[in-house]
């Protein structure tokens, strides 16, 4: 883990109010792996960094910055030649099992960030990956583009404007069977959904939740496992499904 402080490369818009950050950061790129995050300070006169999952690390470290506040809107305004303070790579990420061949992610909204760098770990190691994306509709429908040859990008939007119409849970059974392991990054909606499915593969989900340190001082993540209280920051983000009491949160 390290503080730096580090140029921005570039700042594109790739889906609507949703910009890749690029920075120039090796020291934090070499050391993050799928499922991680930093802490982003957003620019003078805010005290509290954001969490923002660690999206690439092969042409620069990348983030995925949706706009949602006035934190992220500021994050969001980053142009090349300007510095932003960050700590990381942070948490603990996804384990791929060796025995795994198969793999499926499972991608609500802004899920799609971390697991897209799964998606570019696992296709080194020569794996399979289906990423299922559900969004509201098209328009926030990952960029194709951005992701490595390879992966099969199955889109699902509420509005059926594009691939299926509907849920990602609605067509993840079909799914489990072509599968080895699964790994999710969404709402907890969509985790409690596919907790009800009782699916019996290996399921690691990454938990979102408010942080204020990220470092694990704070206590202000904690969540409830079969292990007791554990905080998100530190223990997490990236927990096995069934290791989590839903009916807690």
């Amino acid at each position: 883990m390290k503080q730096l402080l580090v140029p921005v490369i570039s700042n594109k818009l790739v889906m609507p109010e949703t910009h890749l950050l690029t920075v120039d950061a090796p020291e934090i790129a070499t050391q993050a792996r799928p499922g991680q995050f930093c802490m982003i300070h957003c620019g003078e006169g805010y005290l509290l960094r954001r969490p923002i999952s660690v999206h690439g690390v092969s042409d620069g470290l990348t983030f995925l910055v949706k706009v949602v506040g006035r934190g992220t809107a500021c994050l969001s305004q980053n142009q090349p030649g300007d510095k932003l303070n960050i700590i990381g790579p942070l948490g603990n990420g996804f384990s791929i099992l060796p025995e795994s061949r198969k793999l499926l992610l499972v991608a609500g909204g802004m899920g799609v960030a971390p697991l897209a760098f799964l998606a570019r770990t696992a296709l080194l190691q020569k794996l399979s990956v289906t990423l299922l994306v559900g969004v509201k509709t098209k328009e926030m429908v990952y960029p194709l583009h951005l992701l490595p040859g390879g992966v099969d990008l199955l889109p699902v939007t509420e509005d059926g404007s594009e691939g299926k119409k509907g849920l990602v849970t609605d067509f993840l059974l079909e799914l489990v069977a072509k599968s080895d392991q699964i790994f999710a990054c969404g709402p907890v909606a969509m985790y409690k959904a596919m907790h009800r499915l009782k699916v019996t593969k290996p399921i690691q989900v990454s938990l979102e939740a408010w942080m204020g340190c990220g470092m694990g001082a704070c206590y202000g993540c904690t969540t409830i496992t079969r292990q007791g209280t554990k905080q998100v920051c530190r223990d997490g983000p990236v927990f096995e499904m069934d290791d989590i009491l839903w009916d807690k949160i």
